[in-house]
């Protein structure tokens, strides 16, 4: 006897799943300003004025400084909108034009600076930072986060800018190796060689100030 013939199952049908690569949000923002949108520009503007501000800041040591810069930055990102291509992070071409504006703004301080931050002052006792001449550590007292973060700053403030932007970029502001190269127009080992020289003066600073005299630990 002739079995029924059993009904073909339809062959399963492929999923891709494959997801679509995401458009980076600012992108999308680029894109509407790039036609005119002002409102886009304003909320590119709120999302990232902190972050100028704060780099700024950190690299001219003036506040009223990096309020200019934040302007002159967001101004100039305006005018150049076109020549963003999108091959790196709308951020990080953003803080190229605060790094540079910001070193702008050293370099014309400069012919009125009279003293080099790192010129040490000699004392019988040995030479010391220049910066530090008033900041005689007592071993008694207790610091607390504000006082910690103020010498911190200080310290970070005696730093060679070249040295001091990387190290604002990298480590404060959280930027990767690859994005300070970028902001900064460097290759990345001469950004991890000024980064090491920059986490080293640091330490060394930061030691001769929390440094206990031998006498105390007896």
């Amino acid at each position: 006897m002739r079995q029924p013939e059993r009904p073909h199952s339809p062959m399963p049908t492929a999923v891709n799943t494959e997801e679509e690569p995401q458009v980076h949000p600012d992108l999308e923002l680029v894109a509407r300003v790039k036609t005119g949108d002002l409102a886009a520009f304003e909320k590119l503007m709120r999302q990232y004025e902190r972050q100028i501000f704060r780099i700024s800041l950190q690299i001219t040591q003036n506040r009223e400084d990096a309020e200019d810069i934040v302007q002159d930055t967001f101004f100039k990102a305006f005018q150049k909108i076109d020549q963003f291509q999108g091959n790196s992070k709308f951020y990080t071409w953003l803080v190229r034009i605060a790094v540079n504006e910001s070193l702008m703004r050293l370099r014309k301080r400069k012919a009125q600076k009279t003293v080099s931050m790192d010129e040490e002052i000699q004392t019988d006792e040995g030479s010391i930072p220049r910066d530090f001449a008033d900041w005689m550590p007592n071993p008694e007292q207790n610091y607390n986060q504000a006082e910690l973060a103020e010498i911190l700053r200080r310290t970070i403030q005696g730093l060679p800018p070249g040295f001091r932007t990387v190290f604002v970029l990298r480590d404060i502001d959280g930027l990767s190796t690859e994005e300070t190269a970028q902001a900064l127009k460097l290759s990345v080992p001469a950004v991890k060689s000024r980064l090491l020289r920059a986490r080293l003066q640091l330490r060394e600073r930061l030691s001769r100030y929390f440094r206990v005299p031998s006498g105390e630990l007896a």
